[in-house]
């Protein structure tokens, strides 16, 4: 994509900007950001330029990617340059491609993605996610297009723009371990000039690898929740999610500049949102958990874990497990499959925030995950229904996925080095309707039109009345 010219866009006219890189083009572009590639002066190196026209967005992203600094598996953050009256320039490492190009790449090509090859890519997602939720960031968009590949075959989690951080690096509750979710914060202020991070030779290794102490389980992550729910975090640091979709759109006159004085914002479930409420209006439909598209606000790491298996289940048949064309329809689908939602699978979803509001007709036969996966491997299926279940608290981490002898039974993980990697993102599609863009599946809930209506359910077809 060339790049337009230099007094259309604000990127091109920053002098401090320009005076350290050489912008080639323009590589992406969407309603919150623009993309180019560009090179640093100094050494040649070839980086991306995000210009984040959205505040929030912008915080946000810098923000995880500072608690992330060191992980292998998430996208490294060079620098980034912010001033008043000016957009966000995030400098980032250049990849060349993503997740979902391999995805369509493998649909073309005869035998698909190998067994080894899942098996790579699946450590590599699990690595990332793994490092994020050890730091309580929970991503809250993963996708394939948001997993960026290097010509090396590494990947790396990108686009934090709706990162949430749970709770403060470093937190430990009163009576446990000492090295529970123990993480070094990065020295530098989030929004402290000279606006550099430095770079981690950490950054090239291959996969993660899992901090030897401080191991979490599900019963502990919890209880730890709760107790960070009680204290009330300092809720003036946090960045609220506000009445927005899930890109938030608030600007810099709508957040204290209080923000400017901390390191992180922490974030507290609970609450309205001026006192850092989380939303459900979060994530690209096709991977959305159902406690989102039911209009929960108290949720955790585990919407990304149920993203991880429409991944996870995406890269083994390459179609998309859940492709639903509105919310309505997303639940319609993922009931079709799991059955209804109740007490007995869910307990405590009565309370969920639109469980009354939107129901269905009693699904009598659901078609089951094995169904979905009916070409694959018992061991395949079984990570998927890990992941794939109504009640969050059910699904693996990814920590657990990481430890499954699925990963150490042949056929083994590819190298990097044999794993098919598309030189290019695909920036398109070959036929009209053939794999939507997931941009274009839009995040916002359009459950408002349904607010005083019942809906009914017969099989896969969704009928409102």
């Amino acid at each position: 994509m060339d790049s337009p010219p230099a007094k259309s866009w604000s990127i091109h006219s920053r002098p401090e900007i320009i005076a350290k890189y050489k912008i080639l083009e323009r590589v992406g572009s969407g309603a919150y950001s623009d993309v180019y590639r560009a090179i640093r002066l100094s050494d040649n190196l070839t980086v991306a330029l995000k210009e984040v026209h959205d505040y929030q967005s912008a915080f946000r992203e810098i923000e995880a990617l500072q608690a992330l600094h060191s992980c292998p598996n998430v996208v490294v953050l060079y620098e980034y340059f912010w001033r008043e009256d000016e957009d966000a320039v995030l400098v980032l490492e250049f990849l060349t491609t993503d997740l979902a190009t391999v995805i369509r790449s493998a649909k073309k090509r005869e035998g698909g993605i190998g067994c080894g090859e899942v098996k790579r890519w699946m450590l590599q997602i699990l690595s990332g996610v793994d490092a994020c939720h050890r730091s309580m960031v929970v991503h809250r968009d993963l996708k394939p297009c948001n997993l960026l590949i290097g010509e090396d075959g590494v990947l790396k989690l990108a686009d934090f723009g709706q990162a949430r951080i749970l709770l403060e690096p470093g937190y430990v509750p009163d009576d446990e371990n000492p090295q529970l979710y123990e993480q070094s914060a990065p020295s530098q202020s989030a929004f402290q000039p000279p606006e550099v991070i430095p770079e981690t030779d950490e950054s090239c290794e291959e996969g993660y690898r899992a901090q030897e102490q401080g191991t979490m389980s599900k019963e502990e992550y919890f209880r730890v929740l709760d107790e960070v729910k009680a204290k009330g975090l300092d809720k003036d640091t946090n960045v609220p999610d506000g009445d927005t979709s899930c890109l938030a759109t608030c600007t810099a006159s709508d957040v204290d500049d209080d923000l400017f004085r901390g390191s992180y914002s922490y974030e507290a479930e609970g609450g309205d949102d001026r006192n850092g409420a989380l939303t459900s209006c979060v994530g690209t439909r096709w991977f959305r958990a159902p406690e989102l598209l039911y209009g929960s606000i108290d949720y955790g790491l585990e919407i990304d874990l149920w993203s991880l298996g429409c991944i996870f289940a995406e890269l083994l048949t390459l179609e998309p497990l859940f492709p639903g064309t509105a919310d309505i329809d997303q639940l319609g689908r993922i009931i079709s499959v799991l059955g209804n939602l109740t007490e007995e699978v869910w307990p405590g979803c009565l309370n969920i925030t639109d469980y009354r509001i939107i129901s269905f007709n009693k699904v009598e036969n659901p078609v089951g995950i094995e169904a979905c996966l009916s070409n694959r491997s018992p061991a395949e299926v079984s990570l998927v229904k890990k992941l794939i279940c109504f009640d969050p608290a059910k699904r693996a981490t990814a920590m657990e996925l990481l430890q499954e002898k699925y990963f150490n039974e042949e056929p083994l993980p590819v190298p990097l080095s044999e794993l098919h990697v598309p030189q290019t993102k695909d920036m398109g599609s070959d036929s009209p309707g053939d794999w939507p863009d997931y941009e274009d599946m839009g995040s916002d809930s359009d459950f408002d039109d349904f607010r005083h209506v019942n809906t009914t359910s017969t099989g896969s077809h969704i009928q409102s009345f």
